[in-house]
């Protein structure tokens, strides 16, 4: 096929609903067709169209192949855009409804706006809602979406019978994704003919609970088969919390009016709960606004002390009264401990804090139920600072892994990243290898402890203004050197507060200081290995849960690394003359090579070089301004008449270039 003909074919391609651009530097503009069905929201299938017309048309291999491997791309950024999109989404969702509880008026609107946004966060045909009949001992169908028969619409499902009826019966939340060959659900006529009549295949249904009772069941159901999976399983039952608050809420306004108008005689007792409804109803509209606004669990906690006029705090679980706080979990409800009350901050079994009402030893039913609330938006809350934190710590890590492996990224795309992430890739850095030393033999207890280092990493990290990411088996940081701040010192701080953070002795490696990362990325990649070498020293020496540089060890480095860094050792030790001396065109290197070989001699150094004895003492001077005052100590001498002789051994090795 000729060049033209080529060109012809994937210029048509890239027309709308084709994919094949014209060739582009690197990977040929193999990347173009699928950022085009990026950009317009295609769907899976259609990355296939470019490879398939590529091969339709007889393109080179290299051609199809970089169009395979840029489809297989494209697809992972389209999955993790979808990802991110459908969480964003649902905790939107669960903040609308959380605002629409604190101002609920009308029990029926609420409802039916958790029915539709479950209905359209799981993407399934309906969602339905059943409330329990204590008086007949059945469930009924309270709030329907997407339902098209009337006989469904008004089933009541006896206690036990179908999915409905277990749900409403065990308290627990059931799932099939084929109804009628499900065997464990009870089938009756009646409920079959009206689940037929509908057409569903798929159902999910989970509790509505108020403490241990159970006061209905809300549905998400597909006319297909589906699998659902875990995740929409705990979203419908962070819905059902809310429907079932929004109930709750409701039946204790209308408890209230009950009372306000057959207690007319009772006119100061009616005022008093009048006003403390109206705390009541102003906690949950401050609470609405700070969920809003991006407000923190210390600002909800505020809010609700001056409503309840008194000292309410967030403590995290370890800190609060476990008996209390397991029994405020189970039961749904704030309780009683000594002259405090304790409301659970939980997301389902998990245990993420608790609200103290410090000093109330009495406390109203309604100012009760506002603690409770409280405690329930301050889980959201919590749930949606982690997976922000979470979504920030793998942004970090994919912008240290590209420092480390992807050499050829544009510096400036590098430089946008790292200041979206308030890190300055153009100051001064150490890079730090770190790993666990209280290994374990159990495989999930050894991949638990790696989680930890890294999220303690990743939090250090984000404070510091630096990059975390897994690597190894063990965590690697890139860390700004402050001045007159030295790699060794940040390496045993960082030691110290990992392993306090993870409760494990933590061993940390570092490299000498690296600057101007973006425009040497190389320098990223050697500094981490030159940290790995330093890690290994430490441990082989015996020196587990310590930090050390690189710069730490002289030519002993050499002799415990796995791999000899020759070069490195030689730039660290002379590396300054070395690069003097290529620079002004002086003889340095030759006059400390006499100058060791003279027994240290000036005198002799000068009959050797021949030259006068001033010029030795102006070189000495200047060689001691390059490599420090105590470069004629014994322990800097022998190195630096090493790496001397390592200089001169190997024409080739040069030491390596840094700025």
């Amino acid at each position: 096929m000729s060049r033209d003909h080529v060109q012809s074919a994937e210029r048509s391609a890239a027309a709308p609903g084709r994919a094949l651009p014209e060739a582009g530097p690197g990977t040929g503009g193999a990347e173009a067709p699928f950022l085009e069905l990026l950009a317009r929201g295609a769907p899976a299938e259609a990355y296939e169209q470019p490879v398939l017309l590529a091969r339709a048309e007889s393109l080179p291999a290299d051609r199809i192949a970089a169009l395979e491997q840029a489809k297989l791309l494209a697809l992972r950024v389209r999955s993790e855009l979808e990802g991110r999109r459908r969480r964003e989404a649902e905790l939107s969702a669960l903040f609308e409804t959380a605002h629409d509880l604190a101002g609920l008026r009308d029990l029926d609107a609420v409802l039916q706006a958790i029915v539709q946004r479950a209905r359209s966060l799981l993407g399934t045909d309906v969602a339905y809602l059943s409330l329990n009949d204590p008086v007949r001992g059945d469930t009924y169908m309270r709030v329907t979406e997407g339902s098209v028969a009337a006989r469904f619409q008004q089933l009541r499902l006896g206690m036990g019978e179908g999915l409905g009826g277990l749900v409403a019966q065990t308290a627990r939340p059931y799932v099939t994704d084929d109804y009628f060959r499900d065997e464990r659900f009870q089938h009756t006529h009646t409920i079959d003919s009206g689940v037929r009549d509908e057409g569903l295949v798929a159902i999910l249904g989970v509790p509505l609970t108020l403490g241990h009772h159970v006061i209905g069941v809300l549905f998400a159901a597909d006319r297909r088969a589906r699998v659902f999976e875990r995740e929409q399983i705990a979203l419908l039952g962070s819905f059902a919390a809310l429907a079932a608050a929004a109930i709750d809420t409701a039946n204790l306004l209308a408890e209230t009016r009950s009372a306000l108008a057959g207690l007319e005689r009772a006119n100061e007792i009616i005022q008093d709960r009048s006003a403390v409804i109206e705390r009541a109803s102003d906690v949950h509209d401050r609470l609405a606004e700070l969920v809003l606004r991006g407000g923190g669990v210390h600002d909800v906690a505020a809010a609700v002390s001056e409503v309840l006029d008194g000292a309410v705090q967030f403590t995290e679980a370890t800190a609060a009264p476990a008996h209390a706080l397991e029994s405020s979990r189970e039961e749904g409800h704030a309780v009683r401990h000594r002259d405090d009350w304790i409301a659970a901050v939980a997301a389902g079994d998990e245990l993420l804090g608790a609200l103290v009402l410090r000093g109330h030893p009495g406390l109203d039913p309604v100012d009760q139920r506002t603690l409770e609330r409280a405690a329930m938006v301050t889980s959201l809350l919590l749930l949606a600072r982690r997976s922000a934190a979470e979504a920030e710590q793998r942004v970090r890590g994919e912008l240290l892994d590209d420092l480390l492996d992807a050499r050829d990224r544009d510096p400036r795309l590098l430089r946008e990243r790292a200041a979206r992430l308030h890190a300055d890739l153009d100051a001064t850095h150490a890079v730090l290898a770190a790993r666990l030393e209280g290994g374990t033999a159990d495989a999930d207890q050894e991949a638990d402890a790696r989680r930890r280092l890294w999220a303690a990493a990743s939090h250090l990290a984000a404070t510091r203004q630096g990059l975390a990411a897994a690597r190894d088996g063990g965590t690697v940081l890139l860390l700004p050197v402050t001045p007159g701040d030295t790699a060794t010192e940040l390496a045993r701080r960082t030691a110290r507060q990992l392993g306090t953070a993870v409760h494990e002795p933590v061993t940390v490696g570092a490299s000498a200081p690296v600057e101007r990362l973006t425009a040497r990325p190389d320098d990223v990649a050697a500094a981490y290995a030159e940290a790995r070498r330093c890690l290994d020293a430490l441990r082989l020496l015996g020196r587990a849960g310590d930090g050390s540089a690189a710069e730490d060890f002289g030519f002993l480095g050499l002799l415990l690394a796995g791999e000899r860094d020759i070069a490195g050792f030689v730039y660290r030790t002379i590396g300054q003359v070395v690069a003097y001396d290529e620079r002004r065109g002086t003889e340095l290197l030759r006059t400390l090579d006499a100058y060791f070989a003279c027994g240290m001699s000036p005198a002799r150094t000068k009959d050797e070089l021949h030259v006068h004895v001033n010029t030795v003492a102006q070189r000495l001077e200047r060689v001691g301004r390059l490599l420090g005052d105590d470069w004629q100590s014994p322990a800097r001498a022998l190195e630096i008449q090493l790496a001397l002789r390592l200089h001169r051994l190997s024409a080739t090795t040069r030491p390596p270039t840094r700025p």
